[in-house]
């Protein structure tokens, strides 16, 4: 995909940017202290958010890191705009899922230019078919976590000791919580573990947790299902009587919310994949793992 922005319009982004940065003449000893502090920090700009959890946790103080993605919105529908340009340009280290995730990635960065090492964080992982959300799986999670802990190291070679400490503790956090999850499964009946979802993000999750997506509604992405397809789902969901149908927050709930109705089930509105949500109990990847882990719980006692 190639993105034409005007180069005039680039640069008085990049402008506004650097003006937004910069102090008044008459900005304090301290304030002027925190920016400096502020400004040695290693530039991170990921792709979705749900990634900014593994870049925090790897980079703990040493980093800012930015989405280019907006919180709330699905990287495989998402058009890059001319302040992702100035973003991927002012970065350090750029950090994509890959597995096709992002199709708009290439074009983006053809007109930023980055100088940054882009990082690609599923990259030696296997694959199934095309899908390509293998971080749903907190196994799978601490392969990312290195792949960022190996590009920072190399980025910033004097706090490489730093790095490795804290993705360390961020994959013993990662342990704990596979644990937790299987905790919270057990007493779930194999064949109570079942679920349709909006979109094919959970098929990591389920192989690892022995759980089956039986339903997707969207097949493909901003491709609404025929109605011979939807009808399908909606006898999927009563034979199996399915516990719950469930949207995402960065989709029209329309769709979910029709199919519960038809299949005379509740419908939840809010499980998270794709991205993290602005609320404390899914603003990190632990946390909205562990909220969508109750919500489906839920759903198939």
């Amino acid at each position: 995909m190639s993105l034409a922005f005007p180069a005039r319009a680039i640069a008085v982004l990049a402008l506004l940017s650097s003006a937004a940065c910069g102090g008044s003449a008459g900005t304090s000893h301290t304030a002027s202290s925190s920016t400096a502090a502020r400004s040695s920090r290693i530039a991170v700009v990921t792709t979705i958010s749900t990634l900014n959890s593994f870049v925090q946790g790897v980079g703990g103080n040493r980093v800012t890191v930015h989405s280019i993605v907006p919180v709330g919105s699905s990287p495989e529908t998402y058009e890059p705009t001319p302040q992702s340009v100035v973003l991927v340009a002012s970065a350090q280290i750029l950090v994509e899922n890959g597995a096709g995730l992002e199709t708009w990635m290439h074009g983006l960065m053809q007109n930023a230019r980055p100088s940054a090492p882009l990082v690609d964080c599923s990259q030696g992982l296997p694959r199934i078919g095309s899908n390509p959300h293998l971080w749903m799986d907190p196994v799978y999670a601490k392969h990312y976590v290195a792949r960022i802990e190996a590009a920072l190291a190399a980025v910033d070679p004097s706090h490489k000791a730093t790095y490795e400490r804290n993705a360390a503790a961020y994959d013993r956090r990662l342990d704990r919580l596979v644990v937790w999850i299987r905790a919270q499964l057990a007493p779930i009946p194999r064949s109570r573990r079942m679920l349709i979802v909006f979109h094919n993000a959970w098929q990591y999750y389920d192989n690892r947790f022995g759980i089956r997506t039986l339903g997707i509604i969207e097949t493909a992405p901003g491709q609404e299902p025929n109605p011979q397809d939807f009808g399908h789902t909606i006898d999927l969901a009563k034979r199996y009587h399915v516990g719950a149908i469930f949207g995402e927050p960065e989709y029209s709930p329309k769709l979910a919310i029709a199919l519960a109705h038809d299949a005379g089930i509740p419908v939840v509105e809010d499980l998270y994949d794709d991205s993290l949500g602005t609320n404390p109990q899914v603003d990190n990847y632990i946390s909205m793992l562990r909220y969508d882990t109750r919500e489906l719980v839920k759903s198939m006692r």
